[in-house]
């Protein structure tokens, strides 16, 4: 375990390597198509000239301020900028609904928002009468970071040395409210100590192997969610070269950034695996990219089996100028390690990537845990976990099959929630919802969620997260949903992947003109779904195994309601909006 002073806070990394070396290039930020490196010292005195504005601002120690944006470098600026001046850094998705801000800025009495867009101005305009405590919304895009800066050009370098000396390891941080799955999101308290302990511990501690001189990282979840922000301080506290993009961009810049290790949810590689392989099918190369695949996964799975053998040795060798390379090059060409959160990823996938050459480091862990919980090492990985406590982590199964957790990740409690607070750390183990599984050399495997086990009319418990795991598996399907409480049989509300749809039409002729209304109906749609729900019931006994399915004519989206920010499927609303088609499957 990696031990820190008491009064160690997240500022100490970044300006305590600006007075050592000043010249480190500790951020690469996009100019135009180029990327400019940014030095230690360049960004302790961008940091330090918002942190004076905001003090200038009247912005006290402890009060929040929000940051409404994408993941861009302004983001990191501003965070740190926050924290210098001693107050707590409040996240919100560029994605919200004016409900959800006037919530969270709300509930938090947030005094300052940076709003990154005129539409996000906009948006918090149309609720700001219902938050008197909000002072002051600057836009990052708008001019407000200069007005901020030129606002505390008076301020001295001692005031703000004193306010960033001020917080210690045990101060609150950030509020990082949940995702709201069910009901309204709660914000969770987490203190400096929980990031610096945290980063430095799941970087230093279990994964060092990848944070090596001259490792660098591009950014592309949201930073309004607690993975990309734990690896932003990570890559601060661990002086890894970091760099921001978004989906729309994100593959030119792999090209020019080159990053040696990415962090991605499961969809992002679901993603890029089909993608290459209907690429591989439309260029008329499917049975190539199907005999690359088997090869990469035999060849990981020999890896932990005392090692390939000649055959697989050659074999692989043919594919890796044929296929893998060309996979690798598609990410920048030095990726060797990627970190996988969120969702279970699937054995297959896992083997697959590794057997590519990149190796996928599957973790766990929720926003009240700072991120990661456990995390599968790169020299002690087992596929199909989602590995080993981090340092200064303990992990242990209830009697239920809970999965709880103690350590320096765990938030202080949820802000204005002691109910909740009371009820998620009872006995001084966080209650993390979901059910799991220990093997003997203490590998923690994710079974289900506590709250969404399915008790048919048998009385059969059905964990639905395997089932629609398998699912999502499948290139032409998008989401699911497994359903079947309180019912005889287990179904499944299925949606389909128009981005996949596409060069799917193509290589079956069919016409460009097919709606997804059209195709969910088709006869040859139908067979590649009947096959998808046919291979997943083969993980579940024939109790659990789905009966029936429901293609749908839309797609569950954030915008709809139907999906968290970062991509958790809402399962009530869900349900609530399709109940005609969920009955229709039971009533036929």
């Amino acid at each position: 375990m990696v031990e820190v002073p008491g009064s160690t806070n997240l500022t100490d990394a970044p300006f305590d390597r600006a007075a050592e070396k000043p010249g480190q290039i500790v951020l690469r930020r996009k100019d135009g198509s180029a990327w400019r490196a940014v030095t230690a010292g360049e960004f302790a005195n961008e940091v330090t000239a918002i942190a004076k504005g905001l003090v200038a601002a009247g912005i006290e120690p402890g009060d929040r301020v929000a940051i409404m944006s994408k993941t861009r470098y302004e983001w990191t600026v501003l965070d740190y900028a926050v924290w210098t001046a001693g107050a707590v850094a409040v996240p919100i998705y560029e994605t919200s609904s004016p409900e959800q801000i006037q919530w969270i800025i709300g509930d938090s009495a947030t005094k300052a928002v940076f709003a990154e867009t005129d539409q996000h101005q906009a948006t918090i305009a149309e609720v700001r009468d219902e938050l008197p405590g909000l002072s002051h919304v600057w836009g990052i895009d708008t001019g407000g970071l200069d007005a901020v800066v030129a606002q505390g050009k008076d301020v001295t370098d001692e005031v703000i040395e004193e306010r960033r000396r001020s917080r210690t390891g045990q101060d609150l941080a950030t509020l990082v409210y949940t995702s709201g799955t069910t009901g309204r999101p709660k914000g969770c308290e987490l203190t400096h100590a929980n990031f610096v302990l945290t980063s430095r511990n799941a970087i230093q501690g279990a994964i060092a192997e990848v944070a090596v001189d001259g490792s660098s990282t591009l950014l592309f979840l949201p930073l309004a969610h607690v993975f990309a922000r734990l690896i932003q301080v990570a890559c601060i506290e661990g002086g890894i070269v970091l760099g921001h993009s978004d989906i729309a961009n994100l593959l030119p810049d792999l090209g020019s950034f080159q990053p040696t290790f990415l962090l991605a949810v499961p969809r992002v590689f679901e993603k890029v695996y089909n993608g290459a392989e209907q690429k591989a099918a439309a260029d008329g190369k499917g049975k190539i990219f199907a005999a690359a695949a088997d090869t990469a996964i035999a060849y990981s799975k020999a890896l932990q089996n005392g090692g390939p053998g000649l055959g697989l040795k050659l074999k692989h060798k043919v594919f890796d100028v044929l296929v893998y390379g060309k996979l690798r090059a598609a990410v920048g060409g030095k990726v060797e390690y990627a970190v996988s959160g969120g969702a279970a990823l699937g054995e297959r996938l896992g083997h697959f990537f590794r057997g590519v050459g990149i190796t996928i480091l599957e973790g766990y862990g929720l926003t009240e845990t700072t991120a990661p919980a456990t995390v599968n090492r790169p020299t002690a990985i087992k596929i199909g976990t989602v590995g080993r406590p981090i340092p200064g982590v303990t992990i242990r199964i209830a009697e239920d099959g809970e999965v709880l957790v103690q350590g320096v990740n765990i938030m202080t409690g949820y802000w204005n929630n002691e109910t909740a607070s009371k009820e998620a750390l009872e006995d001084g183990w966080f209650h993390t919802g979901d059910l799991g599984s220990l093997d003997s050399e203490g590998y923690l495997k994710i079974t289900g969620r506590k709250k969404e086990i399915l008790v048919t009319a048998a009385g059969k418990n059905v964990a639905p997260a395997p089932l629609e795991d398998r699912l999502r598996a499948h290139p032409l399907i998008s989401q699911c949903l497994v359903v079947g409480d309180g019912r005889k049989f287990i179904s499944a509300l299925i949606t389909l992947d128009e981005e996949a749809l596409t060069p799917w039409k193509d290589q079956r002729g069919k016409p460009a003109a097919m709606t997804v209304e059209d195709l969910r109906r088709d006869p040859d749609v139908i067979a590649e779904i009947e096959s998808a729900v046919a291979e997943a019931n083969k993980s579940v006994s024939h109790a659990e195994a789905i009966k029936k399915y429901e293609i749908l004519a839309v797609d569950f989206t954030e915008g709809a309601g139907h999906m968290t920010p970062s991509l958790k499927v809402k399962r009530n609303v869900v349900m609530k909006d399709f109940a005609a088609e969920i009955e229709g499957m039971y009533s036929a």
